[in-house]
């Protein structure tokens, strides 16, 4: 197991949010769009190493449904940068048995880069490896939002009754039917908030919190991430001793 890691206790399923890119670049006297080139590499880099430590799904927040709001000039330039990943990355991962998928509200992309992510989904959809879920154009309020409107419809229609409604009824309905809950949910420069992600998903989702800007975090970071998951003990609001004990 690379870096020192335990190959019992590992995470199946875990969760980013990558941040930092911009103030790591404004750090370092760069330009913000350096700073996204730079996280798009470590993204990479990762994609290609978590297989080795027992994950089966990474699920990514790469661009959040608020992010529009930023400067034009930087929304333009994500947007062709997720364009020329989507191009020249499929090869190489498709190669490490790679599976893409991508959850939001996708309707918000440019058309070519929807017409592209289909194309990345149906291209990988045989592999058997990794499962890497991109997060674009992500609100989990929306998502909420859009299930709560699918299920009320239904109800309407005579379909369901109230009494019908579970919490596993709702995970069907949300983005990621078909994924596991994350296990370890990582947000990298040091801040202390979820930032409107995977809010049903994470319920009793690990936290680790890291003050490395997202360029900064390296495998070995990763490992780091790794071994805080294999140190807790997850309860799931159970207790560890048994009270009729």
């Amino acid at each position: 197991m690379p870096l020192k890691v335990e190959p019992q206790n590992l995470p199946h399923h875990v969760a980013i949010i990558m941040d930092g890119n911009g103030r790591w670049a404004q750090k370092k006297g760069l330009l913000r769009i350096q700073g996204h080139q730079e996280g798009v590499n470590r993204l990479e880099e990762l994609i290609e190493v978590v297989p080795d430590y027992g994950v089966k799904y990474l699920t990514l927040y790469a661009f959040s449904k608020e992010n529009w709001n930023r400067p034009k000039l930087e929304v333009s330039f994500l947007m062709n940068l997720l364009s020329t990943y989507l191009d020249l990355k499929l090869k190489k991962f498709h190669e490490h048995n790679v599976i893409f998928n991508f959850i939001g509200n996708l309707n918000d992309l440019p058309s070519l880069i929807q017409e592209k992510m289909k194309r990345n989904i149906e291209e990988t959809k045989k592999n058997t490896g990794l499962v890497v879920t991109f997060a674009i154009s992500y609100s989990s309020r929306l998502e909420l939002l859009q299930a709560c409107r699918k299920i009320a419809e239904k109800v309407a229609q005579g379909v369901l009754t109230p009494g019908d409604i579970t919490e596993e009824m709702i995970s069907q309905h949300l983005y990621t039917a078909n994924l596991p809950d994350p296990d370890l949910l990582i947000r990298t420069s040091g801040e202390m908030r979820i930032s409107n992600f995977l809010l049903w998903q994470i319920s009793y989702a690990e936290l680790y919190l890291t003050d490395k800007f997202w360029p900064e975090f390296t495998e070995e970071e990763f490992a780091k991430a790794i071994q805080n998951y294999q140190k807790r003990e997850r309860r799931f609001g159970l207790t560890t001793v048994n009270p009729a004990s």
